[in-house]
């Protein structure tokens, strides 16, 4: 649509060669060395002579009106032309990348908001961006919000608690649509990893551990291991191992491996000395969580004492009339 200042129109014209154009456009948008228009010198028309691209033009204006001046000549005068340019849906909305993720504690609070990228339209007015929407989904909903300057941004609203050791990772759709006739949309796909909270204490697979070993086993030797599990992850599931509430004589006999949880002996054992220990064990994971459980040694034991006879006392004479049955030693 074209506007004028005493734009003279159809009127007859003076005479070959009469409507000159000159373009000078005052609109800063507009680069003065590409022209839009051409002049018919027959009659003042202006026939469009390139492509015309609001988004190119004015960019994110909601109004792009170029302006330039029109010359003509017998008489001479100059004319005030003012282009209105109107946007088309020619422009879908964008995400800067089709796959997107995004990090999530697993304590977070229900009604934690978390920022999206939001898509982009170069188009204005009711052809630009209007909506993102994605689909129902159990633990999270979306709210639309607003700029200061009007642009729209969607943000991930948690809407039920997470656990990481259900489920790990959750695949949600983006999708943004503008308001065209007819609309045009494009969609990004949303990766939430949802991190470890160390939420989850380490469990061992037996409250009591029971083991009957032989009085002269070896030093070095294995007797047994524990172990505990962590449903967490990286360092909240690295577990350690260490004794609890035993006395010094136990220490000098057995040893526990902090990491793997294998106890093994470092002294001699002796059934005459002592038949069995119970011995208190605890697994600490990597943050505040720890489980205990006990062990049960029962010492077997073996033939390694010959037989001792001691006489308490001895009588060197036996009476010829001695009963049967006189104890003699």
């Amino acid at each position: 649509m074209l506007l004028g200042k005493g734009l003279p129109g159809r009127e007859p014209r003076q005479g070959p060669g009469a409507w000159r154009g000159g373009f000078a456009y005052s609109e800063p948008a507009v680069s003065a060395e590409k022209k839009f228009f051409t002049m018919n010198t027959e009659n003042g028309d202006l026939p469009v002579s390139d492509r015309i691209d609001q988004e190119q033009i004015c960019g994110k204006k909601s109004a792009c009106v170029p302006e330039f001046e029109m010359i003509a000549e017998k008489p001479f005068n100059f004319f005030h032309v003012t282009a209105l340019i109107q946007d088309i849906n020619d422009n879908p909305p964008t995400f800067s990348q089709n796959i997107a993720e995004l990090e999530i504690s697993e304590l977070a609070l229900t009604g934690a908001t978390f920022a999206l990228e939001s898509a982009q339209d170069p188009d204005v007015g009711v052809n630009s961006l209007q909506q993102h929407y994605f689909s129902p989904n159990p633990h999270f909903s979306l709210t639309q919000k607003e700029n200061l300057g009007g642009s729209r941004y969607p943000e991930l609203v948690l809407k039920a608690p997470l656990d990481r050791e259900k489920q790990p990772h959750h695949h949600l759709v983006l999708t943004a649509v503008d308001g065209g006739e007819p609309s045009r949309s494009c969609t990004s796909q949303i990766r939430v990893i949802v991190t470890d909270g160390n939420d989850k204490p380490p469990v061992f697979t037996q409250d009591m551990y029971r083991v009957s070993v032989a009085e002269k086993l070896p030093a070095g030797s294995l007797v047994l291991r524990v172990l505990a599990t962590d449903l967490d992850e990286g360092f909240s599931a690295e577990i350690i191992y260490a004794f609890t509430n035993i006395g010094k004589a136990v220490r000098q006999l057995f040893k526990l491996d902090s990491k793997m949880g294998e106890l093994t002996t470092i002294g001699e054992l002796d059934f005459e000395e002592k038949d069995s220990f119970t011995i208190g064990v605890e697994a600490k994971d990597g943050g505040h969580h720890t489980a205990y459980c006990k062990i049960q040694i029962d010492i077997l034991d073996e033939n390694d004492n010959a037989p001792k006879i001691t006489v308490a006392s001895e009588s060197q004479y036996i009476r010829e009339d001695a009963e049967l049955g006189t104890a003699l030693a």
